[in-house]
């Protein structure tokens, strides 16, 4: 692995930094909270026609960039630094599961209908708090060429507008996992209320939904396989994210302190006021270290030099520490601000809302830490 960026990475990092500083402003994340759909389409177009960022991961053979995990996670956390709310994450999960899973066929023509702008996401869990394969209930029962998906899923990232889904089924005691058009007959879809607003999640109900046989991504063992690998590699997007957030709410507090002034100077002067700023930058730039681990991890895998073990392993150190950092960043940027901190006039309690929703996403950082110690003692990393 090479710990250093590229002249291209920089490159691509330092435009997305120009892009999303014009385009995701507060304000108009702000106004697209408001909106059905949960984020600016306009704005999605924009990155779609002009940065191309939906191809991303897209092999230059398909007429995509042919770029990997760093570069995503790259722009992932300069999106969490902005609190971006459009479905970039999701639909690069579903650009990873086509290129490691996908047949020539489905990746043929899933990533036109990717590069043309369209979105995709993950749907897995129902009642359950555990994202795993036993926690699937939704079931396909094979007809005449296909299937027939019935079942709920709930927490599905940009679920109620997203064009393609990758759902999680049982047929009988096997999982699948199938790709499903978003405007299938039979499928309902409603956005969910939500603490932090900035990450739209939906509910999608199946009621007999027909997906032909060719829509099948994966089956049986390496089903289980390939939806634990993906789900990993969403906790490393999140993480992603969580880093950008947590940078965010250092630099906002900082500029704060600055400013606010108290017995006749900045609180910024004040020694207490440093120590906590300095415990919040060293949870940051930890963060920082283990993300960019995980996301060379992410290439690694995809390129098949790395095993699914070793990326649960990365997936959960990030999602662990990010979690905690951004958690611990936000709420010291609130304690700073004061009581202001919690206002709608700030956005400090906007960042604080994300992180407290990310922070559960996924599993906890308990139960992340517990994974890996089980990997570690096991012997299997």
């Amino acid at each position: 692995m090479e710990f250093a960026f590229t002249e291209e990475q920089v490159m691509i990092f330092d435009t997305a930094d120009a892009f999303l500083s014009e385009v995701a402003t507060a304000p108009v994340i702000r106004q697209s909270l408001l909106t059905a759909s949960g984020y600016d389409t306009n704005t999605w177009q924009r990155l779609c026609e002009e940065m191309y960022w939906q191809a991303i991961l897209i092999p230059e053979a398909h007429e995509g960039l042919g770029l990997g995990g760093v570069e995503a996670i790259g722009i992932l956390e300069r999106m969490g630094m902005r609190l971006y709310n459009g479905p970039f994450a999701s639909t690069a999960l579903v650009t990873a599961a086509l290129l490691k899973y996908g047949s020539d066929e489905q990746q043929a023509t899933y990533f036109e209908r990717l590069m043309a702008g369209e979105t995709a996401t993950l749907g897995v869990i129902e009642q359950s708090r555990t994202w795993s394969a036993d926690a699937v209930t939704a079931v396909a029962t094979p007809t005449e060429g296909g299937f027939h998906l019935s079942g709920h899923y709930r927490f599905v990232g940009h679920g109620n507008s997203t064009d393609i889904l990758l759902l999680a089924a049982r047929i009988e005691d096997e999982l699948a996992l199938f790709l499903v058009d978003g405007t299938a007959d039979g499928m309902a879809r409603q956005k969910s209320p939500t603490m932090d607003q900035t990450r739209p999640l939906a509910e999608v109900t199946l009621d007999g939904v027909f997906v032909p046989q060719g829509c099948e991504l994966a089956r049986g063992l390496a089903a289980v396989d390939a939806l634990t690998a993906i789900i990993d590699v969403l906790r490393i997007f999140t993480a992603a994210e969580q880093l950008g957030g947590a940078q965010a709410s250092l630099d906002m507090s900082v500029d704060y302190v600055k400013e606010r002034v108290q017995f006749g100077r900045t609180i910024a002067s004040f020694q207490a006021i440093k120590h906590k700023c300095a415990d919040m930058m060293l949870k940051v730039e930890a963060s920082r270290s283990i993300v960019y681990f995980a996301a060379c991890a992410i290439d690694e895998w995809l390129a098949g030099r790395y095993t699914d073990t070793q990326l649960a392993e990365a997936a959960s150190m990030a999602k662990a520490y990010c979690s905690d950092a951004f958690f611990f960043v936000a709420g010291s940027g609130i304690q700073l601000f004061g009581g202001v901190g919690i206002t709608e006039e700030y956005d400090i309690q906007l960042y604080f809302k994300r992180a407290k929703a990310t922070e559960s996403f996924l599993g906890a950082a308990p139960e992340h830490k517990e994974r890996v110690a089980d990997l570690l003692l096991t012997g299997v990393c």
